[in-house]
């Protein structure tokens, strides 16, 4: 029976130097596992993402990893005050203002990182949303 665990990313990288120092030098993280199949991050206790070298290139078109942030303004500021840069949207289902977008209650915010990746900050879904298997 499939009973799955957690869940994480993992994202292309061109260049895995390139990468390894956005991560270093923008938001501040360190692999805690680096090697021939490429960097492994740990965030809070049992999660994290990987970044692999690849030949391809990243779409960009679709969020490729969230992060959990407790105040999304805040994170946006202080990744701001690293360099670096938050995407806008304007349209029907999505508007940013200032990089932030509103969802009357919650707020959420994306950039890119060095090899193209989408990435989203926002505030903890909620665990009520638990499977019942």
């Amino acid at each position: 029976m499939f009973k799955p665990l957690r869940a994480g990313a993992t994202l292309p990288a061109q260049d895995l130097e390139r990468a390894k120092a956005f991560y270093r030098d923008k938001l501040g993280l360190s692999p805690t596992l680096e090697g021939g199949f490429g960097l492994l991050y740990e965030l809070a206790p049992g999660t994290g993402f990987g970044v692999f070298p690849s030949s391809g290139k990243a779409s960009g078109t679709h969020t490729q990893m969230a992060i959990d942030v407790e105040d999304v303004e805040r994170a946006v500021k202080d990744l701001r005050a690293r360099g670096v840069q938050f995407e806008e949207y304007d349209t029907p289902t999505l508007k940013t203002v200032d990089g932030i977008a509103d969802f009357g209650g919650t707020k959420g915010a994306w950039f890119r990182d060095s090899e193209g990746n989408l990435i989203a900050l926002g505030v903890p879904v909620p665990v009520a949303a638990r499977s019942r298997a």
